[in-house]
């Protein structure tokens, strides 16, 4: 074994083809773990100079691991996963077939990353990263981080099946009745077009939000030229796909679902407020599209990736936390300490404004339940 740290963006431009070669040898990779989509991601998110991307290699050149890095911006030296805030799972890249690339890659990390700690956001549970904690002699801390839904990848009926009630169930299927009579048609946009697809999916997604909070980033210029770069290579190897759902011969939604052999999740849609004016429930129509196609594939889960968000809640998903996983030398355990425990700390408060806010929900309910309460002033 071998290791390096490329630190130049041409040369990682240039790994795309081992790269790709590793991440079909890790069983636990996600899209999010794909050249394409991380390559694309520090063009337009990098800092310059910043660039730390561990390779491990066997004596014939072949890529056994990679650990996708970064030094971080801030007054603490901290090495973070490339992807940031717009990607849900970060991990390292593992050769399943080579049992010696776990603790090769936990020493090149340690070596990379000297006078520095190691800070993993958005590790999902079973990643690769997991083993790299295993291996990692100095101090290291597990966390809890984002909580994320998924359903099994099973057809429309069956996620049916899940909810509890009857007239729930009944209002489903006349949402999705709905669906058929209008006559909306589903189509897989090819790998040729799906440049020009993604702009009606950002304009699309504008329209939807508009007049309502969304978030930023998705409306900014270096997002919609980082998909742009990613999303057609991640068509044409099979880690994305997108769908178009036209109604009268107009596109009226679109959606960009990013897939490997395990999951399938959606991670962005657009809809055009006149499905909203329809009646439409959007929300359905896309998770029919997903469950068929994932469950016809052979993969396990539908992911409703980062979110728990109530509409999601509908179909009773699990609840699957992601992790924080924080490594760190002899000489920065300091700062791992303090690290964890600020995150903590966020958490804490985090948690008590959800449950302030749950009771404050509760009472609000309970005492516009009471006979004879009066309208307007308090106390």
């Amino acid at each position: 074994m071998r290791a390096e740290v490329c630190r130049d963006d041409a040369e990682f431009g240039r790994l795309a083809e081992r790269w790709a070669s590793l991440c079909a040898r890790c069983s636990t990779a996600t899209p999010f773990q794909s050249h394409s989509w991380l390559h694309s991601w520090w063009v337009s998110y990098g800092t310059p100079g910043a660039l730390r991307v561990v390779l491990v290699r066997r004596e014939d050149g072949e890529l056994v691991a990679a650990a996708p890095l970064m030094r971080a911006r801030g007054p603490f030296p901290v090495l973070t996963p490339l992807g940031g805030a717009i990607t849900d799972f970060t991990d390292v890249l593992l050769d399943d077939a080579c049992p010696e690339a776990a603790p090769a890659l936990a020493r090149a990390v340690a070596g990379a990353a000297r006078g520095a700690m190691v800070d993993l956001r958005e590790v999902r549970p079973g990643a690769a990263a997991e083993q790299l904690l295993a291996h990692w002699r100095g101090p290291r801390r597990r966390l809890t981080d984002s909580l994320c839904l998924e359903l099994p990848a099973v057809p429309m009926d069956a996620l049916l099946a899940r909810i509890p009630s009857g007239k729930a169930q009944q209002r489903v299927r006349a949402k999705l009745r709905k669906l058929d009579a209008l006559g909306i048609d589903e189509r897989i946009v090819p790998e040729d077009e799906v440049p020009a697809a993604l702009e009606r999916l950002l304009k699309l997604h504008q329209l939807q939000w508009q007049g309502r909070a969304v978030t930023v980033e998705h409306t900014s210029d270096r997002f919609a030229q980082h998909l742009a770069r990613a999303v057609r290579p991640m068509v044409e190897h099979g880690d994305a796909r997108v769908t178009e759902f036209r109604l009268g011969g107009d596109v009226v939604a679109a959606d960009l679902t990013l897939m490997s052999p395990r999951l399938a999740g959606g991670y962005l849609y657009g809809a055009d407020p006149v499905l909203r004016a329809r009646k439409v429930d959007v929300a359905t129509m896309l998770l029919r599209h997903g469950a068929r196609e994932t469950s016809a594939s052979g993969r396990a889960t539908l992911s409703l990736l980062r979110g728990t968000e109530p509409y999601k809640r509908h179909w009773r998903p699990e609840t699957v936390p992601n992790q924080r996983l924080m490594l760190a030398g002899r000489g920065t355990a300091p700062l791992l300490w303090l690290r964890a425990g600020a995150a903590g700390a966020r958490r804490w408060a985090a948690r008590q404004a959800r449950e302030r806010a749950w009771v404050g929900r509760a009472v609000g309910r309970a005492l516009g339940r009471l006979p004879g309460r009066p309208r307007g002033g308090g106390g």
